[in-house]
């Protein structure tokens, strides 16, 4: 089975996770959980960026240490990801051994092959501490920073080590349009070109120590800046310098969000050009999840909290909503009114509806056991299962992850029409029971496509229904392939539980594991 290796940007120690980080996380749940299905062999990262001097600044206004404030920050994170279903196979934190480690030998990786690729020079700029990064005229707006425009930018003059960027230039280029490093979707790549078409400048990859960070080799006056320290994490998450790292290296897919395309897709290649390793296959860079037109963020207070979101109806329902609503490429709008109206339509009326009107139907008509269908599955909602499963998948291959929940969706619509068009209580009543076996079959073998194509959306609801319909094979044990000829035949599936409660059901109705 082929390897897919797969992660996440590492997120700020510096305050409560929102429905931003939350985006990124899901999706790349979503996209793990999919390879999973089409029968790789994942290996999904996940983890914490905690030396910083938002760090610092955050760990002195609650009176702590650095230490004892990222540890808080680290269970925060993991409990929320836990929460939100994350399959997540790897952690890693930028304070652990290991990733020191890591960062320490790729800089005597660097200074080994490339040693003119790092000097000391002075430097002199503003200084954003929220996108922990020095700024250059186009990344300012009115004295602010883009991201960041309630922060102060902060001059800053420092004696600092650096890296040849410049030098990477046309090879970086090269690759991307090349195809060699794919950057996605088509509007990250054209910016990401520019940035290069532009010119590099050499970057400053120290800072005056710090009390909190890794040292620089063989210079304890300076520490390692944060975000060369943290690109590394990928790296060493796979136990790299020792022996075996190959085995997950290179990474087959970054997953960021679009405000940090500079570093992971002009630094970190040119990073590893110089020591020498292999880049990673793909970056693919998210929009932001925004409410009323503003990013989501915690510095300016634009936020909602993810307990209230998935407090509202559950996890599974706001993943969905967030990748088919928001989607996996552009910015996009949270609202609650367009939560309610997403969750209504599609997972309550549509698919909800149709699990409950099938399940219920087997087993008012046929004792709960599914017949063989006369026609061998001979029918349009046969034809139109097999249709959404093909574009659902290339959906899915395409990261088009909104696409691939429509087309799920989709296959749902047509099976509550195709409960219209037949009319199993109609057949049933005049006894024309060939026709109702193959009413009865056909939805419930669609029931199951269901479960098995929601997975990588709603995991706890796609295990509840496939639980209902009594297979005796775990769903995580089901590939994409083996939904060609699914067998339903003789199973004895069970009534649902109301699935998807509306808005006026009360809290204790809507199950969160049901």
């Amino acid at each position: 089975m082929p390897k897919f290796y797969l992660t996440t940007a590492i997120d700020y120690s510096n305050g409560d996770p929102h429905l931003g980080h939350a985006l990124e996380k899901i999706g790349a749940d979503c996209i793990a959980r999919y390879r999973r299905l089409r029968g790789d062999t994942v290996h999904f990262l996940m983890g914490m960026d905690e030396h910083s001097q938002s760090v610092i600044q955050a760990a002195a206004r609650a009176r702590v240490t650095p230490q004892v404030w990222v540890d808080r920050m680290a269970d925060l994170f993991a409990d929320f990801w836990r929460r939100l279903h994350c399959s997540h196979d790897d952690w890693i934190r930028t304070t652990e051994p290991r990733h020191v480690r890591g960062v320490t030998a790729l800089l005597r990786r660097i200074q080994e092959r490339r040693p003119d690729d790092l000097f000391v020079a002075d430097y002199e700029g503003l200084y954003c501490t929220g996108c922990e990064e020095f700024k250059s005229g186009a990344q300012i707006v009115n004295g602010h920073c883009v991201e960041h425009p309630t922060l102060e930018l902060v001059p800053t003059k420092e004696r600092n080590h650096f890296f040849r960027l410049s030098a990477y230039r046309d090879r970086v280029l090269a690759l991307i349009t090349g195809g060699q490093l794919a950057v996605d979707p088509a509007i990250r790549r054209n910016e990401v070109l520019r940035l290069l078409e532009g010119g590099l400048q050499d970057i400053s990859i120290s800072r005056v120590r710090l009390p909190w960070g890794i040292p620089f080799p063989d210079d304890e006056q300076q520490t390692v800046y944060v975000w060369f320290d943290a690109l590394i994490n990928y790296l060493s998450a796979t136990t790299f310098p020792d022996t075996g790292y190959e085995r997950l290296w290179p990474a087959d897919l970054h997953v960021i969000g679009k405000g940090i395309t500079r570093f992971h897709c002009v630094i970190w290649p040119a990073m590893l050009l110089a020591a020498d390793l292999p880049l990673p296959r793909r970056v693919w860079a998210h929009g932001y999840v925004q409410l009323a037109g503003a990013k989501m963020s915690k510095t300016a207070g634009t936020s909602v909290t993810l307990t209230e979101a998935i407090d509202r109806y559950g996890a599974d329902a706001l993943r969905y909503f967030l990748l088919r609503e928001i989607g996996f490429e552009n910015d996009g709008d949270f609202s609650w009114e367009r939560f309610e109206a997403r969750y209504t339509a599609d997972l309550a009326d549509t698919l909800g509806n149709l699990i409950s009107r099938a399940l219920s139907m087997v087993d008012r008509y046929r004792g709960g056991v599914v017949p063989r269908d006369p026609t061998g599955f001979a029918t349009p909602l046969e034809t139109d299962a097999r249709a959404a499963i093909a574009r659902y998948a290339r959906a899915m291959d395409a990261l088009a992850l909104a696409d691939g929940a429509a087309a799920m969706m989709d296959l749902a619509t047509r099976a509550n029409r195709y409960v219209g068009d037949t009319a199993p209580w109609a057949l049933a009543k005049a006894g024309r029971d060939a026709e109702l076996d193959t009413a009865l079959a056909n939805l419930v073998r669609t029931v199951a496509r269901l479960a098995v194509l929601a997975r990588p959306f709603l995991p706890v609801k796609a295990e509840a229904v496939w639980a209902l319909l009594g297979t005796g094979r775990p769903l995580d044990a089901v590939r994409l392939p083996d939904l060609e000829t699914l067998p339903v035949e003789g199973l004895r599936v069970h009534k649902p539980p109301p699935l998807f409660p509306k808005a006026s059901a009360t809290v204790s109705e809507r199950p969160e594991s049901a």
